[in-house]
């Protein structure tokens, strides 16, 4: 899966719907990609004006910095935005993901879940908002300032035609919706936890790295949803290791204690 680290912020504060009602879960994904829709399929500017008031962060690290169409503050903006999406294949990928994802209660089941669970886990974590886009096959999932972008059109499932020509059946089974709450976990791990000076890292270290943030997603899940070599060695290490907590585990930098 592909990743964009981006690290925004904004002093803008947005109250959800949901957030006066205690009953309902605190890690719901925002619809955006549903505004986006509106738009770039019927060119009803009064989305794009709800998508620039209740999403101007959102709105931004599309155009500037995933479809990189320029400045958002461009006169023409709007209209390359809106042309970009006009041809036929991505006309088409927007009906399918708005249909696919007419539902994501089992999304934010997953997600309200597991993160509530690594919450105990990690009592600093911030507390990221979670939302939903419409990208052109480019990232996956986006890391912002205490946010986190789900490009719906990476996860359109193996058999989905229109990957089939871009895409290996290797890279296929990894565009799943099943993937959605897991690469939610990894990545924002990562972007809390990030390894220094990666690219100088050895090989190893670098996917035992990784693979930690997994083998916690793993646990946050109840599941063993990654099943790599190197999420084994962490789950061996772990099992030897019972007095390590999970913080710990993500905190450490030290891999040379980590042996195969």
């Amino acid at each position: 899966m592909s990743l964009v680290l981006l690290v925004l912020s904004s002093c803008q504060f947005k109250l959800k719907p949901y957030e006066d009602d205690l009953s309902l879960p605190s890690y719901q994904v925002q619809r955006y990609d549903r505004l986006e829709s509106r738009y770039l399929t019927t060119g009803d500017f009064s989305a794009l004006q709800q998508m620039n008031t209740d999403y101007p962060i959102e709105t931004r690290t599309l155009i500037e910095k995933m479809l990189q169409l320029g400045s958002i503050e461009d006169r023409d903006i709007r209209t390359k935005f809106l042309m970009f999406y006009q041809d036929s294949t991505l006309q088409s990928l927007i009906n399918d993901v708005e249909t696919e994802y007419a539902n994501m209660d089992d999304i934010n089941d997953g997600l309200e879940k597991s993160f509530k669970q690594l919450e105990q886990w990690i009592p600093s974590m911030q507390h990221p908002e979670f939302y939903a886009q419409i990208g052109a096959l480019d990232q996956s999932i986006v890391i912002g300032d205490k946010s986190v972008g789900i490009s719906l059109d990476k996860y359109m499932g193996e058999n989905y035609l229109l990957y089939k020509k871009y895409y290996n059946y290797n890279q296929r089974q990894q565009m799943t919706r099943a993937y959605i709450v897991p690469d939610c976990i990894t990545f924002y791990l990562l972007s809390l936890y990030p390894l220094p000076n990666f690219q100088s890292q050895p090989q190893r270290t670098r996917d035992l790295h990784f693979a930690k943030m997994m083998w916690v997603a793993n646990q946050a899940m109840g599941t063993h949803f990654f099943r790599t070599p190197y999420v084994h060695v962490i789950a061996k290490y772990m099992k030897a290791h019972p007095n390590v907590s999970i913080e710990d585990l993500l905190k450490s930098e030290d891999y040379s204690k980590i042996i195969d």
